[in-house]
């Protein structure tokens, strides 16, 4: 394991954005569609913002319905992306090392960070990826 091997080696780069355009049914379908967690929210190739599904869960409560947990229609409809995405992220250049990565993943408390390059979202990289890169290096 290199110490300074950079985060583009293990970032996913095929990427599932959001626009503040899109509603809360469209990303719920993404994270059960996709199987993801994090979905950077962009303006053109610019990211302005991250919602995850733990940001969803926080604003309602969830019904079940053909033994999968939905939101509810009537919350889907009260709150907009842009209401519910954080809007302050930490974002980082696809040189980082992994293991700074991994340090600012534990000690900010994240569970995915977007990664940028001259202002353009280029990639994401979660706990999950640092996970497998870990196991295949063991």
């Amino acid at each position: 394991m290199k110490r300074d091997e950079p985060i583009s080696t293990i970032m996913a780069t095929n990427l599932v954005t959001l626009s503040v355009n899109d509603d809360l049914v469209t990303a719920e379908k993404l994270f059960f569609d996709k199987k993801i967690k994090h979905i950077p929210v962009v303006k053109g190739k610019e990211i302005i913002g991250m919602l995850s599904y733990s940001d969803i869960q926080r604003v309602s409560y969830s019904d079940m319905n053909d033994d999968k947990k939905t939101i509810n229609s009537v919350v889907k409809n009260t709150f907009s992306i842009e209401q519910v995405m954080a809007k302050n992220i930490i974002a980082i250049p696809p040189y980082t090392s992994i293991k700074d990565t991994a340090e600012l993943l534990t000690n900010k408390g994240f569970h995915a960070l977007p990664v940028i390059e001259d202002s353009e979202l280029v990639g994401i990289v979660t706990t999950r990826d640092l996970v497998k890169y870990l196991v295949a290096k063991l």
